[in-house]
C-alpha cells in the first residue's frame, strides 16, 4: 500500500534534481483540500525491482502498475454509505479505466494530502466531486500523452476507453499497463488544462456496481473495529455513571480483580468532557467475554452531585405550559401573521412532540489502541479520523505526527461516530496498562452513553384563505441547550425552514430548555424532526382547506427558482416540484387503490437533496387496538448525477427503513438523568416482516451531485403520518406512533 509522506514534506513545486514523476502538482477543488504538491515516497520500488518497469502514480489517489492492475485509494471512512466504492468510481470514470482492472484500498489518514477525510452531513460526494474527477482526468491525460509520443501523433486526436489509449485510426491501442512507465516520466498537467466529462459521456457512473467489500462482508472477513487483533492484546470494558457527569467514589475493585480472566481494574478520572472521556472504572481482561462478565459484577458508588438530573416528563410539562406564547429567540418575523390569521377562512393550531432517540448502530462503539512511549497507534471505526488524531494528541500531550490512526470499516454510524470518546477511552486504558487494548462497549453502553438526537416540541399555527391558499404560518420551537446559549445539535430552528421563504406572513421563534445529557448529530440532523412537524402540519392545513395535498404543495412552490442563488446546498422550487410529481405518479396518486389502502405524501429538502416520498398504508384491526401496515413507500429523488445506482438505491431504502423503525416505537425514557432503555427488547427495531416495499426513482439532473446517506430519511415520517390521517382520520402529532395507540 502506498504511504504518503507527512505534511511537513509537502512541496509546492519540484525540488531541483527531482524526477518529474515524484511530484504531484494539482490545484483547485470544492473540497478545499486538493494537493498542491506532494512528494510520494518509494512505495513503487517493489514493482520496479520485480519488473524493471515503473509504476505510474501521478497523484495520491491512484497508481497504474505495469501488471495492468489499477489501484485507487478511497480517502473517506466507509460506514455503510458505500463511499469506498463511489469515490474510486468517480476517479475511474475520468481515468477511463475498466472497472474490472481496479483494486481499491483505504487511503492513509493525511488531510494535508487528501483534504477532508471525514464522513458526515452527506457531504462526501459534494465536497470531493471535482477533486476526484481531476485526479482521474490528470492521469488519463498523461497516459494519452505517453501513447501519442510513441505513435508520433497529436494527443488530442487520441482517445481512451477501458484502460486503453486508442490511436486516431480507431484500431490501434495501447494498454495503460504498457504505458505506465512512459507516463510516469511526464509532467502532471495543470488543472486548468484538464477536460472533464459531461454526464452524457459517463460509462461507469450511474451504473450498478456492487460494493468493493461485498465478498468480504458476506464471508465474514475481518473488516470492522471489533475484528482487530494484535499480538499480546488485552481486552477492556469501561463503566461510566448512569447519569452523565457523575464521578467515582469507590468500587469493588479487589473483587473484580479476583475474577477469572481479569487482569486489572482501576478508576480513571477522565477529563470531564463528553467528547473526550468521562470518569469511570476500567476492567482489563484476557478476553472480551471475561471483561463483560466482570463488568456485570461491578459495584460502584457514584457521586452525582454535579450529574444530570434531566427529566423528559418535566420538559414536556414545561413545553405544554408555553402554549399560546412566543419564544424569546426570534428566528424570523415577516409580514403580519396576526392580521393574516384574523382575515383567514380557516386557521389550525397544533402541538407536536418527538422524543430523544439513540443512534443504535449495529456495531457498538469499540477501538483498539496502543499507547507506547510518545507514540499512539489506533484502529478505529470513526467518522472523523482527523479529529480523532488531533483529540488524542491534545488529551495525552502527544505530537500529532506521533499518532497513527488506521481507518477500519464501521458497522453503522448515523452521526454517532462523529464523536471519538471511545477512542480516547481506549488510549487512556492502554496508557495505564502499557499494552495494546481492545475496548468493547456493550449494547447497553451504546444506548445509555450516546450523543442523542434531542427531543423537542412545536406550537404550530397557520391559516388558509377562501381559495385554500396558505396565508400565514407560525411556530414556537421548544428545544434544549447544554450551554445556556445555543440549541443542541439538530434542535436549532432556521429562518429558511420550508416553506417559510415561500410565504408572505411567517413567524418562527424558539425557547431553550436547560439540559445536561449530551446531544449530537443524528441522521439528517434537524431535518429528521422538522420534516415530520412542518410537512405534517402543512397537510393539516391543506386538509382543513379541502385541498389535494399534492396540488397544495405545487401551488406553494410557484415558479422554478433557487431560493438562495449561488448556494450549492440551496432549495430549488422546480426540482422540488419535479420530485413531488414523480413520487405521486409512481405511487398512483389519484388512482384507485386496493380497499382500505390510503396514500400520504411528504417532501423535504436536506443536505442538498430534493426528495419526496409517498407512503401507502392500511389500518388493520387487532385485539386491543389498531395495527398499522405500511405496504409501500415510493421515493423520488434529485441529488444530481447518480454515482453508483446500486449504492444510491441502497441508501434510499435504508433511510426509509431507518425512519420507519424510529417513528414506530423508539423513544428514550430519561428521568433523573438516566436512560431506562438498554437493549433492543426495550428499544425495538423494525422487523423484516414489517418492512414495506421501497420503490426508488431518480431524476438525474446536471447539478453537482450530493450524498444520499441522510436526505431520504426526513420525508418518510410525514408521508406515513399523512397517510394514517387519510386512512383513519386520526392526526399523528407525537412520535413514536406507539404513543398514538398504533401497533405494528
Amino acid at each position: 500500500m502506498n504511504n504518503v509522506t507527512p505534511a511537513n514534506d509537502l512541496v509546492f513545486g519540484a525540488p531541483e534534481g527531482s524526477s518529474r514523476r515524484s511530484v504531484l502538482k494539482m490545484t483547485g477543488a470544492a473540497s478545499g483540500g486538493l494537493v498542491l504538491g506532494v512528494v510520494l515516497n518509494g512505495a513503487h520500488r517493489s514493482a520496479e525491482a520485480a519488473t524493471g518497469d515503473t509504476a505510474f502514480a501521478p497523484n495520491a489517489f491512484l497508481e497504474v502498475n505495469p501488471s495492468g492492475r489499477i489501484l485507487i485509494y478511497s480517502k473517506a471512512p466507509e460506514i455503510g454509505q458505500g463511499i469506498k466504492t463511489a469515490f474510486p468510481m468517480i476517479v475511474a470514470e475520468e481515468l477511463d479505466a475498466a472497472w474490472d482492472d481496479v483494486d481499491v484500498e483505504q487511503a492513509p489518514i493525511n488531510p494535508d494530502v487528501y483534504g477532508r477525510q471525514s464522513a458526515g452531513g452527506s457531504f462526501s460526494i459534494l465536497g470531493s466531486w471535482d477533486q476526484l474527477r481531476q485526479a482521474g482526468a490528470a492521469a488519463r491525460s498523461m497516459l494519452v500523452s505517453a501513447a501519442a509520443e510513441q505513435w508520433r501523433v497529436d494527443a488530442e486526436s487520441c482517445s481512451a476507453s477501458d484502460s486503453h489509449v486508442i490511436h486516431p485510426d480507431g484500431e490501434t491501442r495501447l494498454s495503460y499497463a504498457a504505458l505506465a512507465s512512459a507516463a510516469a516520466q511526464l509532467p502532471v498537467p495543470d488543472v486548468e488544462s484538464l477536460t472533464l466529462k459531461d454526464r452524457a459521456d459517463y460509462d461507469l457512473l450511474g451504473t450498478w456496481v456492487g460494493g468493493v467489500e461485498n465478498e468480504q462482508l458476506v464471508t465474514g472477513q475481518p473488516l470492522f473495529g471489533t475484528d482487530q487483533v494484535l499480538p499480546d492484546m488485552v481486552y477492556a470494558t469501561y463503566q461510566k455513571c448512569p447519569a452523565f457527569g457523575g464521578t467515582v467514589v469507590s468500587a469493588n475493585l479487589d473483587h473484580i480483580r479476583s475474577l477469572d480472566g481479569v487482569l486489572d481494574a482501576f478508576v480513571l478520572d477522565g477529563t470531564g468532557i463528553a467528547r473526550e472521556y468521562m470518569p469511570g472504572v476500567a476492567i482489563v481482561a484476557k478476553s472480551t467475554w471475561s471483561a463483560i462478565q466482570a463488568k456485570a459484577a461491578l459495584e460502584v458508588e457514584w457521586d452525582e452531585t454535579a450529574a444530570s438530573k434531566d427529566s423528559w416528563m418535566e420538559s414536556l410539562a414545561q413545553a405544554r405550559a408555553l402554549t399560546g406564547t412566543k419564544g424569546p429567540d426570534v428566528k424570523i418575523a415577516k409580514g403580519d401573521v396576526d392580521a393574516a390569521m384574523a382575515e383567514a377562512e380557516t386557521t389550525v393550531e397544533a402541538f407536536y412532540s418527538y422524543p430523544f432517540v439513540s443512534h443504535a448502530p449495529m456495531e457498538p462503539q469499540n477501538c483498539t489502541a496502543w499507547h507506547r512511549g510518545d507514540e499512539v497507534e489506533i484502529w478505529a471505526p470513526t467518522q472523523t479520523p482527523e479529529r480523532g488524531v488531533s483529540s488524542v494528541a491534545e488529551v495525552f500531550n502527544v505530537p500529532a505526527d506521533k499518532v497513527t490512526l488506521h481507518q477500519v470499516r464501521s458497522g453503522g454510524g448515523f452521526g454517532r461516530r462523529l464523536y471519538n470518546d471511545f477512542i480516547i477511552e481506549s488510549v487512556a486504558i492502554s496508557e495505564r496498562v502499557g499494552a495494546p487494548v481492545k475496548l468493547q462497549w456493550t449494547r447497553e453502553d451504546d444506548t445509555r452513553h450516546d450523543f442523542y438526537r434531542a427531543g423537542g416540541f412545536h406550537h404550530m399555527s397557520g391559516s388558509v384563505d377562501a381559495d385554500g391558499k396558505l396565508t400565514a404560518l407560525r411556530d414556537h420551537n421548544v428545544t434544549f441547550t447544554t450551554d445556556g446559549e445555543r440549541a443542541v445539535t439538530g434542535g436549532e430552528l432556521r429562518a429558511s425552514e420550508f416553506p417559510v421563504p415561500l410565504i408572505e406572513n411567517a413567524e418562527l421563534t424558539q425557547t431553550l430548555l436547560p439540559w445536561t445529557t449530551p446531544c449530537g448529530a443524528w441522521r439528517a440532523p434537524g431535518s429528521n424532526v422538522f420534516g415530520f412537524v412542518f410537512q405534517s402540519f402543512l397537510h393539516e392545513l391543506s386538509s382543513a382547506a379541502g385541498r389535494d395535498h399534492v396540488e397544495f404543495l405545487l401551488e406553494l412552490l410557484g415558479e422554478p427558482r433557487w431560493l438562495d442563488p449561488g448556494n450549492l446546498r440551496a432549495l430549488h422550487t422546480g426540482r422540488t416540484a419535479d420530485v413531488i410529481k414523480l413520487a405521486a405518479e409512481k405511487a398512483g396518486w389519484g388512482q384507485t387503490l386496493p380497499d382500505g389502502h390510503h396514500l400520504g405524501v411528504g417532501f423535504y429538502f436536506s443536505h442538498a437533496g430534493h426528495i419526496a416520498e409517498v407512503a401507502e398504508v392500511a389500518e388493520v384491526s387487532v385485539e386491543g387496538g389498531n395495527a398499522l401496515k405500511i405496504h409501500k413507500v415510493t421515493v423520488a429523488a434529485d441529488v444530481g448525477p447518480i454515482v453508483n445506482m446500486s449504492g444510491a438505491k441502497n441508501q434510499c431504502e435504508g433511510s426509509v427503513i431507518d425512519g420507519i423503525s424510529t417513528m414506530l416505537g423508539q423513544q428514550l425514557s430519561i428521568e433523573s438523568g438516566r436512560i431506562k432503555e438498554g437493549n433492543f427488547d426495550q428499544y425495538p427495531l423494525l422487523k423484516m416482516a414489517d418492512a414495506p416495499h421501497v420503490d426508488v426513482h431518480f431524476i438525474q439532473s446536471d447539478n453537482i451531485p450530493t450524498g444520499l446517506g441522510e436526505p431520504a430519511l426526513p420525508p418518510v415520517a410525514p408521508a406515513v403520518c399523512n397517510a394514517i390521517y387519510a386512512a383513519t382520520g386520526q392526526r399523528v402529532r407525537s412520535l413514536p406512533l406507539s404513543l398514538e395507540g398504533f401497533a405494528v
